[in-house]
């Protein structure tokens, strides 16, 4: 059953994918940024609908009064990262327009990379080690003054549900470096949407938003673990 609503929702999101590229192509460019951005944002929303109506995936938001107190605040996200969806939710579901920091390697994806080549976003080159997080110091602040915030996926890749992986400092050294709070997003995507499988499965993805860390002269080993352990134990309630 799910074999075909997987095939379903795989060719529609293939065809979407190559019309929109095509249209962000072509309209994207007589747009300001913040009309890029709404524009841009529809395919991973409608990522989101086919997904729920074609095979059955939902989602719970736990914690939401945690992100729109901050909506006037400079804030960096961290989630953990299981699959695709978690990206595609941010993306989309939020009150607040975001900036993801990624490989530029995503830059040269079909469709996909022209479009967020169009936002203005913040690409590095993870092998360039300080020099990329120098490059993130640099530019974030013109990200706050857009209006966004900033969305970090410190596993630094997307992890199978009960694997645990070691946190990269870079989100935290960027909170110490602008004294900037780090909200933690901890999920269970991976549990219907698995890293790398065609199919999926029907269910109800569960996201808790965490508390605010400030730096306050934390040291960024000191903030980064506070984050994992934060991440951690949402996921442990949700298991």
């Amino acid at each position: 059953m799910f074999v075909f609503q997987s095939a379903s929702f795989f060719l529609l999101q293939i065809t979407s994918l190559f019309i929109w590229g095509i249209l962000v192509v072509i309209i994207i460019p007589f747009l300001n940024l913040e009309k890029r951005y709404k524009v841009t944002m529809l395919w991973p929303k409608l990522n989101l609908k086919l997904a729920e109506y074609l095979i059955g995936i939902k989602f719970e938001l736990n914690g939401s009064h945690i992100l729109d107190r901050n909506l006037n605040s400079n804030v960096i996200l961290c989630s953990n990262h299981q699959s695709t969806w978690e990206t595609f939710f941010i993306a989309s579901y939020l009150k607040k327009p975001v900036c993801f920091i990624f490989k530029r390697e995503l830059l040269f994806i079909p469709f996909f990379g022209w479009g967020i080549m169009l936002l203005n976003m913040i690409h590095i080159n993870r092998k360039a080690g300080r020099n990329a997080i120098q490059t993130i110091i640099n530019e974030a602040p013109k990200q706050f003054a857009l209006g966004r915030w900033l969305v970090f996926f410190p596993e630094g890749t997307r992890v199978k549900l009960l694997e645990k992986k070691r946190y990269k400092i870079g989100a935290a050294v960027i909170a110490a470096e602008l004294n900037v709070p780090i909200i933690p997003i901890a999920h269970n995507a991976g549990k219907f949407w698995k890293k790398n499988a065609f199919i999926k499965k029907s269910g109800t993805i569960i996201v808790k938003i965490g508390n605010e860390i400030y730096p306050n002269g934390k040291s960024p080993d000191e903030i980064i673990s506070l984050v994992r352990e934060q991440i951690e134990k949402l996921k442990d309630e949700m298991a």
